[in-house]
């Protein structure tokens, strides 16, 4: 039985990166968890287990396997299994991932390397080697060759209308369309069309012919000296005509063109005939240059298509999640007696990796929280929203807060990353008694202001949460007066830089509550956020910026 034919998924991240994926065995999943065969635990839009890539003969399908967010075909949601077809476009959850079959090509193409053809020989009068660079960077470019050439002109006017950003083709229709024109210009019987990977491999995407075998010094002359290379005759070339695979194929005349951009060398167009009936010239070299320069461009302007498809999801789907976040934490402060509450929330990203929380309790008391999950962005966010719903569950007007930390330590460690940790602060206050029972898991200690403008801070604490599964925490105590003013904040309020890089510190935090101190929690809370305004001037914030206020009547 012939071995099946090798596919590949180009897989473009959120931060714009193609990945090519060999679909190799007969199921591949794809999801969240460490048990799909390609994982992305990062990526919130996928389900754990989100779709599998499944082998049916000698072609794939793929299939939607339940997932929350849906899997998108070519823009159409999917329901089943489906054929995958050259060029298809799949999007799940934040990743663009476009199913291509290489091996159609690179089957039909056998491109193997030679040594020894063209190495160290100089070119003969039968070999052209020639820089584009100066025909593709000035205005009468191939102006005096080109206008000679009817036939020229219009292979020109034909790639330029099929070539044009408003056709619309996947990147594997286009290499094809690419070779198609490239052999059609020139009148070559055959030909390939490889492009240049990640480490500087060599990809065909589009073939004519079979078992090609190309001269590394051609290919290198190509893609390291950014040349054009035209042999008119193997056999008047002494680098060719001794070669076995030249004489083998039968190859009389060949051309090999850089597929450049302004910048750099993406690929390589290759063509040859057996014959000398019809002879490359000097003008086809040309043509086929210019041609290359075009199509380069437009395979640039595709890539850059899809990373920007995928921007464009990426947005859409975090701000959909910024706003599923923001329905975790609370719309207002609780009415607690004796008490006046406040709460704010600024992410320095779409979505962030605070949380905060108030648990009021028929017994006159409350329960206020405050977590950081370590870094930014989408992986913060998942371990936020997962901290919430321990939270949730464990804070049922506890009795023993450091019983309750030891837990949620326990908890958060058996599934935080080891790369990943959170520091975390809760409370329980009592507004009649002023009574304040503490734990502390490696947060920033909180701020008492006192009524006569003292500050005091909250020392006591252990480590992160996700660290050390095996930690026990404990409760400390302290007591807010009437008119005492209580301050749990995050890193970010600190950490806050103006632009100069000079931080906003804890003395500024505690001067902005002493001067507000006989005023609201909200009054206290906008004075808290101007003074870092202000102190920022624009400039970004570094951090999350979460504050809970709450004063004691007076």
């Amino acid at each position: 039985m012939a071995p099946a034919r090798a596919r590949e998924l180009r897989i473009h991240g959120p931060d714009g990166q193609a990945k090519i994926v060999p679909l190799d065995g007969d199921h591949l999943t794809l999801g969240r968890s460490s048990t799909a065969e390609l994982c992305f635990a990062d990526d919130a839009g996928l389900s754990r287990q989100h779709l599998a890539f499944e082998r049916d003969g000698d072609e794939w399908n793929i299939r939607d396997l339940g997932s929350k967010n849906g899997t998108l075909l070519n823009n159409v949601r999917l329901n089943g299994a489906m054929r995958l077809r050259s060029g298809d476009r799949i999007a799940a959850g934040h990743l663009m991932i476009v199913y291509d079959d290489p091996g159609r090509a690179a089957v039909a193409a056998g491109v193997t390397f030679v040594q020894g053809a063209g190495e160290g020989d100089s070119p003969t009068s039968s070999t052209v080697v020639f820089d584009p660079r100066g025909l593709l960077g000035s205005k009468g470019a191939g102006k005096s060759t080109m206008e000679t050439s009817a036939l020229a002109m219009s292979a020109l006017i034909k790639a330029g209308n099929e070539l044009g950003p408003h056709t619309k083709k996947s990147l594997p229709e286009l290499f094809e369309l690419i070779l198609s024109l490239s052999i059609e210009a020139v009148g070559a019987e055959r030909g390939v069309l490889m492009t240049v990977e990640s480490g500087g491999e060599l990809m065909v995407r589009a073939a004519k012919g079979t078992a090609f075998r190309i001269s590394t010094a051609v290919r290198d002359r190509v893609l390291n000296e950014q040349v054009s290379v035209l042999v008119r005759d193997t056999q008047l070339d002494d680098a060719f005509k001794m070669r076995q695979s030249i004489v083998g194929q039968r190859v009389r005349t060949l051309i090999a063109v850089p597929l450049q951009t302004k910048d750099r060398i993406i690929g390589l167009i290759y063509v040859d005939s057996p014959s000398l009936t019809r002879v490359f010239t000097k003008d086809d070299l040309n043509l086929l240059t210019v041609m290359a320069n075009t199509a380069a461009t437009r395979i640039e302007h595709e890539r850059l298509a899809e990373i920007e498809h995928q921007e464009r999801l990426l947005a859409r789907d975090l701000e959909q999640a910024a706003d599923i976040q923001r329905r975790f934490l609370p719309a207002t402060a609780p009415a607690v007696p004796a008490l006046d509450l406040a709460g704010h929330n600024a992410p320095c990203r779409t979505v962030g990796g605070d949380y905060y929380d108030f648990f009021p309790y028929s017994s006159g008391r409350v329960a206020m929280v405050l977590g950081d999950v370590s870094g930014k962005g989408m992986p913060a966010s998942l371990l936020m929203m997962s901290l919430q719903a321990y939270v949730q569950m464990l804070l049922d007007e506890p009795d023993n807060l450091g019983a309750v930390m030891t837990r949620l330590n326990r908890m958060t460690a058996t599934n935080c990353p080891s790369n990943r940790f959170i520091t975390f602060f809760m409370c329980l206050l009592d507004g009649g008694t002023g009574d304040l029972i503490y734990s502390n898991a490696g947060h920033n200690p909180p701020l008492v202001m006192r009524a006569d403008g003292e500050a005091e801070w909250l020392e006591a604490g252990g480590c992160p949460l996700g660290i050390m599964g095996a930690m026990q925490y404990d409760a400390a105590q302290s007591h807010l007066g009437p008119g005492d003013v209580l301050v749990i904040f995050s890193d970010g309020v600190t950490d806050a830089n103006d632009p100069n890089e000079k931080e906003f510190g804890e003395e500024r935090l505690a001067a902005a509550v002493r001067d507000h101190r006989t005023e609201s929690s909200g009054a206290i809370l906008d004075a808290v956020n101007r003074a870092i305004a202000d102190w920022t001037a624009g400039t970004p914030l570094p951090d999350d910026l979460t504050l809970l206020i709450a004063r004691r009547a007076g």
